[in-house]
C-alpha cells in the first residue's frame, strides 16, 4: 500500500475553511428566520450554496493536502459541488418551517445534509483519476457515513436554536460553527482514512490538474464566505439601523400618547405641568395662566351623545389654537371641557385682550354637519408671580377665577382677586365633606306625594334627596350632585337611596299602606353602571318588597343617548317587575316613536308643559296628543309641577294618570307622610 503524507498547511487551511462555512451557514439561517417572502428564499439559497460550496472547498482542499500529484475528472467534480449545495439548501430550509422545533423536521433536514456530505465526498473521491481504483476498508467507511450523519443532526439543531433572540448570540454562533466545522473534518479525514493506495497506482493525465488547485479553491471558497458573511453583516446594519429607527418612531409616539390628549391632539395635565415647572425655573419671566370651561356642554353631550360631544371639543380645540399667534404660547386639555393657555407675560391688559378673544371665537355657532350648536366659554386668569408663587397656587386661584365666571353669568373673564379665593376654598371643603358625608349619616330623603289626576287618592312617592350638612344646613341636591358626578360619588349616592326608599317603603307597608309605591331618580353614571341590577334586586330582597313597588326614573336625554343599550337595561329591570319612567319628558329630541322600542312603563311631562298650561293654549294641543299616543303605547302619563286648581283640572280633564306638585303635597320628610295619611 501507498503510504500517504500530509500537508499540515494545507490540512489548517481546510479546517479554517470548514469553521467559516458553518458560521456562514448559521449566520444565514438567522437572517433567513428574521425575513419574510423573497428575502428569506433568497437567505436559504446564498446560504445553503455558501454552505456547500464551503464543505466541498474543504473537502478538495483536504484532498489536496495529500503529498501527492492528483487529477480530477471535471463532470464528477462539478455533480459533488452540486450535491453539496443542493443538500445545504434543502436541510436548512428545514430550520425555517415554524417557530418550533418539530422533530420530523430535524431528522428530514439531518438525512438531507447527511446524505448530501457523503454523496458529495466520495463522488469527489471517484473523481479521482487513479489506476488502479483506491480499497475501501469498510468500517472506516461506515465510520465516515455515521459522522456524516451525527455531524448533519449537530448542524441542523444549532442552525435552528441559534437563529435569533439568544444572549452573546455571536459567541454562541462560533462556538456551534466550531462544532459543526470538527464534526465536517471529522468525516472528511475518516472517509480519507478509509481510501487506501496501491503503491504502484498510477495518476492519469486527463481530467484537472491539482497544480494551483489548493490556492484557486481555497481564494474561491474563502471569497464566496466572505461575501456571504460581509453581505449578512450588512444586512444586520440595516435591521438594526431600521430597527432603531423604528424605535425612535415608537419612543417619539408614546411620548406623543403620554405628553398630548388622544381625542384633540393638544398637549395634556402632564405636559402643562412640565411646562410650568420650566416657567416657574425661569428666574424674573412672568407669565399668564388660563383655566377655561366650556358652558353648555353636557347639554349638548346629554341631548345629542358622545360622539358629538366629542367632535365639539375637537373643533373647540381648533378655534382657540388659532387664537394663538405666539409661539410660547401653550393650549392644554385636561380632560372634558376643560382647557388651560400657558401665554408669556404676566401684563394683565395682554392677559384680559387673549381671554376675550378666546371667549369671542367660542361664541359663534358650530356647524357640525346637520347640527347647530351653541356653548359659550368662561375663562379665569392667574398671573405670576402676582397670583401664586407654586404651580398648585396658580392653578388653583384660576380654577376659583373661573369658577367666578361661571357664578357672574358665564361667557366671559374674570381676573383672579382674593376674595375669588374664600369662594373656591368654600367649594373645595364641601366636596371634601361629601365624601364623608354617608359614613357620617348626614343625607336624607325628602318624600314628594303622588296622587292619582283627582288629587283624592294617595298612590306613591318620590323620593328626593337632601344633605343636612351639620354647618350648612339642609343643601339642595343642585348644590352638591354636580359635585358627585364629576367625582363618581354619584354611584355611593344613588345606590344609599334605592337602599333607603325601600327601606322606608316596607316600613309604610307595615302600617298599613301596602298600595304605597316609591320612585327614585338616577343620573346617567348610575344607569349605565354595571351592577345595577345586582344594587336594585339586593335591596328589594333586603327588605321584601315587590318589583312592582318600585320605580326608577330616568331623564328623557339619559333614554335616548344609547337607544339600545337603554332598551336592554330597561328590559333587565322589566324581568325583576321594576317600573321605568321616563323623566322631564318634552325638553329634548325623543318622541313617542322612539320610546315605544324602550318598553318604559311611565312618562312624566316636565314641568315647563305644566307651568304654562293654558285649556286653550298651543301646550295644551301639545299635551293632548301626547296622552293620546301614550295611552295607545300603554304607557301611564304623570304631569309633575302642578301649582294651581286650574292646572289640576285641565290635567284630569286631558286624562293623565297621576299628578305631582306642591299643590297637592311638597317634599317632606318620612316621619311627617302621616300628615298626608290623616288628611
Amino acid at each position: 500500500m501507498l503510504l500517504v503524507t500530509w500537508d499540515s498547511v494545507l490540512v489548517g487551511v481546510s479546517l479554517i475553511v470548514a469553521f467559516i462555512a458553518a458560521f456562514t451557514a448559521l449566520d444565514t439561517a438567522g437572517r433567513a428566520a428574521v425575513s419574510r417572502g423573497w428575502a428569506a428564499r433568497l437567505w436559504l439559497l446564498f446560504g445553503g450554496m455558501a454552505m456547500g460550496i464551503g464543505i466541498w472547498a474543504m473537502h478538495f482542499i483536504g484532498m489536496l493536502a495529500m503529498m501527492m500529484p492528483m487529477h480530477y475528472d471535471r463532470n464528477l467534480t462539478i455533480l459533488s459541488l452540486l450535491a453539496a449545495c443542493l443538500a445545504c439548501m434543502l436541510a436548512f430550509a428545514q430550520t425555517q418551517r415554524g417557530s418550533r422545533f418539530r422533530r420530523r423536521h430535524w431528522l428530514s433536514g439531518s438525512l438531507m445534509l447527511g446524505t448530501g456530505i457523503v454523496v458529495m465526498h466520495y463522488t469527489g473521491m471517484l473523481a479521482l483519476r487513479l489506476s488502479p481504483a483506491p480499497h475501501w476498508r469498510p468500517l472506516l467507511v461506515a465510520l465516515s457515513v455515521a459522522i456524516a450523519y451525527l455531524a448533519s443532526a449537530a448542524a441542523i439543531w444549532l442552525a435552528f436554536h441559534l437563529r435569533q433572540g439568544e444572549k452573546h448570540l455571536f459567541i454562541m454562533r462560533a462556538l456551534g460553527a466550531l462544532v459543526m466545522g470538527f464534526a465536517v473534518a471529522g468525516m472528511h479525514y475518516t472517509g480519507m482514512a478509509a481510501a487506501q493506495f496501491d503503491r504502484h497506482s498510477m495518476m492519469m493525465t486527463q481530467g484537472i490538474s491539482s497544480q494551483g488547485l489548493a490556492v484557486w479553491v481555497t481564494l474561491i471558497a474563502l471569497s464566496i464566505l466572505g461575501f456571504t458573511l460581509l453581505v449578512s453583516m450588512l444586512d444586520a446594519q440595516l435591521r438594526a439601523a431600521r430597527l432603531a429607527l423604528r424605535l425612535n418612531q415608537a419612543n417619539q409616539e408614546l411620548h406623543q400618547l403620554a405628553m398630548h390628549d388622544n381625542l384633540t391632539a393638544l398637549p395634556n395635565r402632564v405636559m402643562l405641568e412640565q411646562r410650568l415647572d420650566a416657567a416657574l425655573g425661569e428666574a424674573g419671566q412672568g407669565f399668564a395662566l388660563m383655566y377655561m370651561d366650556l358652558d353648555g356642554f353636557k347639554a349638548v353631550n346629554d341631548t345629542w351623545g358622545h360622539v358629538v360631544g366629542d367632535r365639539l371639543l375637537i373643533a373647540v380645540a381648533d378655534r382657540l389654537r388659532r387664537q394663538l399667534s405666539d409661539e410660547g404660547m401653550l393650549l392644554a386639555r385636561l380632560g372634558g371641557d376643560e382647557f388651560v393657555v400657558l401665554a408669556p407675560g404676566n401684563e394683565s391688559r395682554h392677559a384680559v385682550a387673549l381671554a376675550q378673544r378666546l371667549v369671542d371665537a367660542i361664541d359663534a355657532t358650530f356647524e357640525l354637519d346637520r347640527y347647530l350648536l351653541r356653548v359659550s366659554l368662561s375663562v379665569g386668569i392667574a398671573l405670576y408671580p402676582q397670583h401664586g408663587s407654586s404651580k398648585q397656587e396658580l392653578m388653583f386661584n384660576a380654577d376659583s377665577a373661573m369658577y367666578h365666571t361661571k357664578y357672574s353669568g358665564r361667557n366671559g373673564w374674570c381676573l383672579f382677586e382674593a376674595a375669588m379665593s374664600a369662594s373656591a376654598q368654600h367649594q373645595l371643603a364641601l366636596a371634601n365633606d361629601l365624601w364623608q358625608a354617608l359614613e357620617r349619616q348626614e343625607m336624607r330623603l325628602f318624600y314628594q306625594p303622588k296622587f292619582r289626576s283627582s288629587g283624592a287618592e294617595l298612590i306613591g312617592f318620590e323620593a328626593l334627596l337632601r344633605w343636612q350638612h351639620p354647618t350648612r344646613g339642609l343643601l339642595m341636591p343642585d348644590v352638591f350632585l354636580p359635585r358627585a358626578e364629576k367625582t363618581g360619588q354619584i354611584i355611593a349616592l344613588g345606590n344609599w337611596v334605592i337602599n333607603e326608599a325601600c327601606r322606608q317603603l316596607k316600613q309604610w307597608h307595615r302600617d298599613g299602606h301596602a298600595h304605597w309605591t316609591v320612585s327614585v331618580n338616577l343620573s346617567a353614571l348610575q344607569f349605565h353602571q354595571r351592577d345595577l341590577l345586582e344594587t336594585v334586586r339586593q335591596a328589594l330582597s333586603r327588605h321584601q318588597l315587590a318589583g312592582k313597588s318600585l320605580t326608577l326614573e330616568i331623564t328623557e336625554t339619559i333614554a335616548m343617548r344609547d337607544p339600545q343599550f337603554s332598551r336592554q337595561r330597561i328590559s333587565e329591570l322589566q324581568k325583576i317587575q321594576v317600573s321605568v319612567a321616563i323623566d322631564n319628558f318634552g325638553i329634548g329630541y325623543a318622541n313617542l316613536l322612539h320610546l315605544k322600542h324602550l318598553d318604559a312603563s311611565e312618562l312624566k311631562i316636565d314641568r315647563s308643559f305644566i307651568n304654562s298650561l293654558r285649556a286653550d293654549s298651543e301646550d295644551a294641543t301639545v299635551v293632548s296628543a301626547m296622552l293620546a299616543l301614550a295611552q295607545t303605547l300603554n304607557l301611564r302619563m304623570v304631569a309633575e309641577g302642578v301649582e294651581t286648581e286650574e292646572q289640576q283640572r285641565l290635567l284630569t280633564r286631558l286624562g293623565f294618570d297621576a299628578l305631582q306638585g306642591y299643590l297637592l303635597g311638597k317634599p317632606t320628610p318620612a316621619e311627617r307622610i302621616v300628615d298626608y295619611t290623616a288628611a
